[in-house]
């Protein structure tokens, strides 16, 4: 059975949009400061790692942990919260860490690249479409991944300091307003109703 492009197309889009990798490039750039470097192709793997662990056990390792999706969901939205919070006001919550390794699979890899809103609609999709064509869309955004964290370096010089600064925040803000959706959209099935 061969891919059905129009599918392919609608599962590359909807993970694009949620990985928001190009929203990112501001937050991308500060982490990078802060831990003096990003392993690009390192960030990439783990992600995509994260990304098709959880296409294949993510439910079963949630259920395992007595969770569900919506806690999940709303953990992760938290994460990203306090990642807009960060670059909007310009105070850092999380402090560089000495092992530089941390720092590329927590805050990047995950929650930033492969986070809850990704990796909940990965299980999303699997309702919807075959795991080939979810695979291809997943390989996909990880190319479009490893080469805008390759291409921080050019963004950075094009924007200059002041362009950086304007765009860390409103893409602060973003961030904030997508970690409130995630939150508000899932906080619900949490709170027991009488």
């Amino acid at each position: 059975m061969g891919l059905d492009p129009d599918k392919l197309l609608t599962v590359i889009f909807t993970l694009f949009a949620v990985i928001d990798i190009i929203g990112s490039i501001p937050l991308l750039i500060s982490m990078k400061e802060k831990m003096g470097g990003i392993k690009e192709l390192q960030v990439t793997i783990l992600s995509g790692l994260l990304m098709i662990l959880f296409m294949f056990l993510g439910e079963q390792f949630l259920s395992m942990l007595g969770l569900d999706k919506g806690s999940f969901a709303v953990g992760g939205s938290i994460v990203i919260f306090i990642l807009g919070l960060e670059m909007v006001l310009g105070h850092e919550f999380f402090k560089s860490e000495k092992d530089a390794q941390s720092g590329m699979l927590v805050p990047i890899a995950f929650p930033l690249i492969a986070g809850s809103g990704t990796l909940t609609t990965i299980m999303s999709l699997k309702a919807i479409y075959d795991n080939t064509t979810i695979l291809v869309g997943i390989l996909v955004n990880l190319i479009i991944v490893y080469i805008v964290l390759k291409s921080l370096n050019f963004v950075q010089r094009l924007l200059g300091p002041g362009g950086m600064i304007a765009i860390r925040k409103f893409f602060g803000v973003i961030l904030l307003a997508i970690a409130v959706k995630i939150f508000s959209s899932n906080v619900s099935s949490l709170i027991p109703h009488p």
